[in-house]
């Protein structure tokens, strides 16, 4: 049996690897499970896989929690470190899935205990790429994507080849705004922004998609785990979400990874490495669905992925800064206080009025993004006003 624990167990990626699990609970052994509040949902998940462990992030929900699994033999903890706790257990594979910077400490505390760690959590490589990949590389821990981009290059590399790669190529939908004018942009609702045309996502994802900053933060990331430059980067727009990402080789070949837009087709893939596993996942029909559209993005209309270029080709603090920086002008733009095009200028100038050293600690990085915070927030206040 393996031994599993996933970190943020509650939300999108947790609820569907707990859904994996459930279908062959004889393949697999829970050691813990973490939320942050959610103690109906976080204690009804631990009972069913019988987890030996349930911790929730937030301390004033540690009674609520004890008392939803009384009499169960589920050992119950709260707070920041008891989750960083969670994560050291022994466990054979964890899924890191905590959302936003919280997930950082618990990311590097899994990765410091030399697991695999099946990585959800962008910050811990966009924010603190070369933190995570020492420590990483001190262990011996393997890292294993479970975005559906890098779940594809990771499927589609060869290891014996890996020093013949020629490019990476991430696909994106290209979000519902693709045909619109940056005029037009202008107007947009965070509702129609959140109404995705492929993929069923959180909202701050689905905007970061309508942006393309999630595309950029993507490019970020792969810089990390792949053995790749900045140069040998691309994006290309691609509607249907059917490739989910390319890698071409020095001789002309270019494999692709297919699949339907379910996020449990590379949960699962992470999941049974280096094995396979089935999953209820709807299987691909290429007759019906006729064919696949290609274009470049476009860079005007779309500048945050711009911006995400050029603070990965920067390198430092700078993405950190474009992380935070973005987290901000997205949390304003869905409470209705700035625009959507906003959301580039806003990150934008808070690149502008701040460059501090490179980070060598994860505690400097995250004195990084705090800073970087509010001084997005504080364009986010001129924008209001």
């Amino acid at each position: 049996m393996k031994r599993v624990t996933i970190l943020g167990a509650t939300g999108s990626v947790g609820t569907s690897t707990l859904d994996l699990i459930e279908r062959d609970p004889a393949a697999f052994e829970v050691v813990a499970l973490t939320a942050n509040c959610d103690v109906a949902k976080l204690a009804a998940a631990a009972k069913r896989v019988s987890a030996k462990l349930a911790v929730v992030a937030d301390p004033t929900c540690h009674q609520a929690l004890a008392e939803a699994l009384a009499g169960t033999g589920i050992a119950v903890a709260s707070g920041p470190d008891a989750v960083c706790d969670a994560a050291r257990m022994e466990a054979d594979w964890t899924m890191a899935a905590i959302v936003g910077t919280a997930g950082l400490k618990p990311v590097l505390a899994a990765l410091e205990g030399g697991q695999a760690v099946a990585l959800a959590n962008k910050e811990s490589l966009v924010s603190a790429g070369d933190v995570m990949m020492q420590a990483a590389a001190a262990t011996g821990a393997t890292l294993l994507p479970v975005d559906s981009e890098h779940n594809a290059v990771f499927q589609c590399l060869e290891t014996q080849n890996a020093d013949r790669i020629a490019r990476i190529i991430l696909t994106a939908s290209g979000g519902p705004f693709r045909e619109r004018t940056l005029d037009e942009m202008r107007a947009i609702t965070p509702e129609q922004a959140v109404a995705h045309p492929n993929w069923s996502m959180g909202a701050k994802i689905s905007v970061d998609s309508a942006t393309m900053m999630n595309k950029g933060l993507e490019l970020i990331e792969a810089f990390h785990l792949f053995p790749v430059t900045v140069d040998q980067l691309d994006v290309i727009v691609h509607r249907q979400s059917v490739i989910h990402s390319m890698v071409e080789y020095v001789d002309g070949s270019v494999l692709a990874q297919l699949g339907s837009p379910d996020m449990r087709v590379p949960i699962a893939h992470a999941l049974a490495w280096p094995r396979r596993m089935e999953t209820p996942c709807q299987r691909l029909d290429l007759a019906t669905i006729g064919r696949l559209d290609f274009e470049a993005p476009d860079y005007e209309r779309f500048p945050c992925l711009k911006l995400a270029r050029e603070a990965l080709a920067a390198g430092g603090a700078r993405p950190a800064i474009l992380n935070a920086a973005n987290e901000v002008a997205v949390a304003a733009f869905l409470a209705g206080q700035v625009g959507f095009l906003e959301i580039a200028a806003i990150v934008s100038d808070t690149l502008d009025r701040y460059d501090p050293a490179a980070p060598d600690t994860l505690d400097q990085v995250l004195a990084i993004d705090g800073e970087a915070r509010i001084l997005a927030g504080e364009r986010v206040k001129d924008c209001v006003a």
